[in-house]
């Protein structure tokens, strides 16, 4: 690179990088380098010496203003040069059409590079105007600025691809789990339903077995009878068979022995199966004795809301804090981070009670939730938050008011009754296994509201209690 310089940019280069001095410091034995290069050749030989004399180097290198000022002047001059070279092979699209002259402005006004004759000319006289590299400048940082702003939306739409593309595989799971609950579900019933038709298939044999038993005995009898009267009648038509005198001489010995004292036979009754205690509301009666082995809960856990941290049991009615997260899609419907899961139902009228199993859980909330609460940031269980739920954290019992309301508790409950009535604004606490009243928020209803719980403990869950199921008809009185 140094044969191709002149000799003044010669006398003006560095040793070491051939390039015109950048900082240049100048060594005890008088030779000069770049600054920069200087403290990188050191810094690879480990060795404090003049790259050229190989003279050690004591003292620190000292700066050389003359030589610095000498090679600045040299390179504006480089520059000028370049420039009126640049001037004499312009690009054709960097010169005015109209005038000849280099693009040297740029109108604001008309948003379009100009000349200089354009800008004194009558259509961009009053006009607004900069240089045109000011305007190349800030065309740029506006393209940057588009740029990083539809690439941070290209971001945004490969992030939400990955994520449809993953519920997609969590759709195939959840269809996996589906079926096999849905599977489990009626095999018990199938298998209910089995038992049941073996047991009354075995009853109905068994009273045939008896019926037909005691009508053989029956027959056994009649046919004992049957021989007793056979006799009699034996001698009777011998009796009957003889003539003239001789029937009178013999007629006393006759009827004699064709008295019988066997009683005339009678159909004893209930010798029949009874067909209507075995098909008379046959399904009713299934029904009936089914719901032993069905099993209620007035509140089911939504698995789309849960937190990814929480484990749900099978059937969907408690819930405890995991150890892990899970890979589970970022539906607008989950709650993250916070560790809540709602109820599948939502309640705007009526009545609705539901108790929760708390067990020896040493961090939860119990309670309802707006429709309008956020689910992507953590925020307190509060009352202003849209949430109306007692908790239990730190040993501690609280309402969900703010400022919170400390509660006083004789007795840590095992269970919280939840009770919620929509037409009067009002949601209950109470330990329904004590019988004691917890708290109650008097609040309108005035949107959707679900079923919440809240837990952070892993070794107890929160789980909702069945309701005890009862099948009767309907009486007329």
């Amino acid at each position: 690179m140094a044969g191709r310089l002149s000799l003044p940019e010669v006398d003006l280069s560095c040793p070491i990088c051939c390039e015109i001095f950048k900082h240049p410091v100048v060594l005890k034995c008088s030779h000069s380098f770049c600054g920069p290069c200087l403290e990188e050749y050191w810094t690879h030989s480990h060795d404090r010496d003049c790259p050229l004399c190989r003279q050690k180097c004591l003292d620190d290198p000292v700066p050389s203003l003359t030589l610095k000022n000498l090679c600045d002047l040299c390179v504006e001059e480089s520059e000028g040069v370049e420039e009126n070279i640049e001037d004499l092979y312009c690009n054709p699209g960097e010169m005015c059409p109209l005038h000849g002259e280099k693009l040297k402005l740029f109108c604001l006004v008309d948003d379009e590079p100009i000349c200089v004759v354009c800008h004194t000319s009558r259509k961009h006289k009053q006009h607004d105007c900069c240089p045109s590299f000011e305007a190349v400048v800030d065309v740029k940082e506006k393209m940057k600025s588009a740029l990083i702003a539809l690439q941070g939306k290209k971001d945004a739409f490969d992030k939400m691809k990955k994520n449809y593309e993953d519920t997609i595989e969590y759709i195939q799971v959840q269809a996996q789990f589906v079926e096999r609950r849905i599977h489990e579900e009626f095999e018990k019933l199938h298998s209910f339903l089995r038992v049941e038709e073996e047991a009354r298939m075995e009853a109905l044999k068994m009273e045939e077995d008896q019926r037909s038993q005691a009508m053989l005995q029956k027959i056994e009898d009649i046919s004992r009878d049957i021989a007793s009267v056979s006799e009699p009648i034996r001698v009777l038509e011998e009796g009957l068979a003889l003539e003239g005198i001789s029937v009178l001489h013999k007629s006393k010995k006759t009827l004699a022995r064709a008295s019988c004292t066997v009683e005339d036979p009678i159909m004893a009754p209930g010798a029949l199966i009874e067909v209507s205690k075995h098909v008379g509301s046959l399904a009713f009666h299934v029904w009936e004795k089914m719901h032993k082995i069905v099993s209620y809960t007035p509140v089911t856990l939504d698995p789309n809301t849960a937190a990814p941290w929480l484990s749900l049991s099978d059937d969907l009615t408690s819930v405890c804090d995991g150890d892990e997260r899970q890979k589970l899609p970022d539906n607008p419907e989950r709650y993250d981070p916070d560790t809540g899961v709602l109820g599948c139902e939502s309640f705007t009228s009526g009545k609705h009670v539901w108790d929760v199993r708390v067990g020896d859980n040493t961090a939860w909330v119990v309670g309802v939730a707006k429709a309008s609460i956020k689910r992507k940031e953590t925020v307190s269980s509060v009352l202003k938050n849209g949430y109306l739920c007692v908790y239990f954290y730190r040993k501690m019992y609280f309402a969900g008011t703010s400022p919170l309301t400390r509660l006083s508790m004789k007795k840590n409950p095992q269970k919280v009754r939840v009770h919620l009535d929509c037409d009067k604004g009002r949601v209950s606490f109470s330990d329904p296994v004590e019988n004691t009243h917890i708290y109650t928020f008097k609040h309108a209803i005035t949107e959707r509201v679900y079923p919440y719980f809240w837990v952070r403990c892993q070794h107890c869950p929160l789980t909702v209690e069945p309701l005890e199921v009862s099948v009767k008809p309907v009486e007329y009185c």
